[in-house]
């Protein structure tokens, strides 16, 4: 599928293979995160085609076996190291290796932004943001914090950014989660970093 030319025939198309991999909820997540991605894109100046594609398509390997993933970590070259992680970790690092694959999508930009919805990384991409962002903050999300990050959206991606994953550590922390060193490269860059160069 080329990004550049997406049709709305395209579009349900995408949406009918994406909702055959997963629960009826996760799919409502999935359209909320797609909105909410394609708002973020036309204010903040991104595609809001590939925001609808890579929005549709984050959550895609999100509901596969963990025997699937752990065969594909060792198939296709993935670091091994994966293998000690999780679905949390393996359905955006690994999930895109099934979209790009099943769905034949393979703009970089559009597989990049799924390989870091959940972590994030210091160095993102405007989409990398928006899609991150989107998936925290879509309107399906009732968590403490989620009105008040919605609203920082609309206003400083950035800072949409450091919100997310500040909050998002705290939650890991609290749950004595173990914590990939991916996210921790990110509250360092988008947090700690950013607040320090605030005004």
């Amino acid at each position: 599928m080329k990004s550049e030319h997406y049709t709305q025939a395209e579009r349900e198309l995408l949406m009918q293979k994406v909702q055959m991999q997963m629960s009826q909820k996760r799919f409502e997540h999935v359209l909320g995160v797609e909105k909410t991605a394609v708002a973020l894109a036309e204010k903040y100046g991104a595609s809001p085609v590939k925001a609808s594609i890579a929005a549709l398509t984050h959550d895609y390997a999100k509901e596969r076996s963990d025997e699937e993933f752990q065969l594909v970590i060792r198939r296709d070259g993935f670091k091994l190291d994966l293998l000690n992680w999780n679905n949390a970790i393996w359905h955006g690092l690994v999930g895109a290796d099934f979209v790009q694959r099943e769905l034949e999508i393979d703009d970089e930009e559009i597989l990049q932004a799924i390989r870091l919805h959940t972590t994030g990384a210091a160095k993102m991409s405007l989409l990398d943001k928006i899609i991150y962002v989107a998936d925290y903050i879509e309107p399906g999300r009732t968590f403490p914090g989620v009105v008040e990050a919605r609203e920082i959206a609309m206003i400083d991606l950035d800072a949409a950014v450091a919100y997310e994953t500040k909050h998002t550590l705290l939650h890991l922390i609290e749950t004595e989660a173990v914590i990939y060193p991916k996210t921790i490269e990110t509250y360092n860059f988008w947090v700690a970093k950013y607040r320090r160069e605030l005004p």
